[in-house]
This record gives structure tokens, C-alpha cells and sequence, in this order.
């Protein structure tokens, strides 16, 4: 079994800066990527950022130049800056795991709200 705890959620205001982690533990036998995604209220859940074994990065358009993903063995951190209010969300991380198309698990999510 893999667990995943997510940290560093809170209010901020716009503009500011929040620094999210994720530790993943438990039967972690290869990793090929971590990442985060978020839902807002009423929203779908969508991604915001991943990061491969090899250190490859995505990000979604809405954050690219403002979030910035990084990873240390099995932990994942995603530091957020210049935070707007359509950044609220609950902030959920993944890991993939295995061979071939690997196996996603899931933290439980951090809120994140950003005031205006």
C-alpha cells in the first residue's frame, strides 16, 4: 500500500505565496512520476503540474511562470507564487508507480484559498 500527506495549504492573499509538500511512503518500488492536480468547487479536477523520474516538467497554461514543481526521492513539493484568487482550490498530489502505465495514488488534497 502507498500513502501520500499533503502540507502547506492555507490562506493567502493575491499575490502571495504558498509552498506545498507531499510525502509519499509505503511500498514505493519505482517511481515514474509525481504530480499535482486541483478541483475547484464546482469544477472538474485538473492538473497543475508533474514531474517525471527523469526530471522532465509539464504545467498547466494557467500557471506556468508562477508554480514551479520539484521532487526529492519519494517527496514532491509545488511552490506557488503570485497566488490569484482562481487559484483556490483543493490541491491533491499523485504518484505513479511500476512498469508500463504504472499505478496513480492519490493524497487526501490541502486546501488552498486565495483572498482578493
Amino acid at each position: 500500500q502507498v500513502q501520500l500527506v499533503e502540507s502547506g495549504g492555507g490562506l493567502v492573499q493575491a499575490g502571495g505565496s504558498l509552498r506545498l509538500s507531499c510525502a509519499a511512503s509505503g511500498r514505493i518500488f519505482r517511481i515514474n512520476a509525481l504530480g499535482w492536480y486541483r478541483q475547484a468547487p464546482g469544477k472538474q479536477r485538473e492538473l497543475v503540474a508533474t514531474i517525471t523520474s527523469g526530471g522532465n516538467t509539464n504545467y498547466a497554461d494557467s500557471v506556468k511562470g508562477r508554480f514551479t514543481i520539484s521532487r526529492d526521492n519519494a517527496k514532491v513539493y509545488l511552490q506557488m507564487n503570485s497566488l490569484k484568487p482562481e487559484d483556490t482550490a483543493v490541491y491533491y498530489c499523485t504518484i505513479n508507480l511500476g512498469w508500463g502505465r504504472g499505478i496513480d495514488y492519490w493524497g487526501q488534497g490541502t486546501q488552498v484559498t486565495v483572498s482578493s
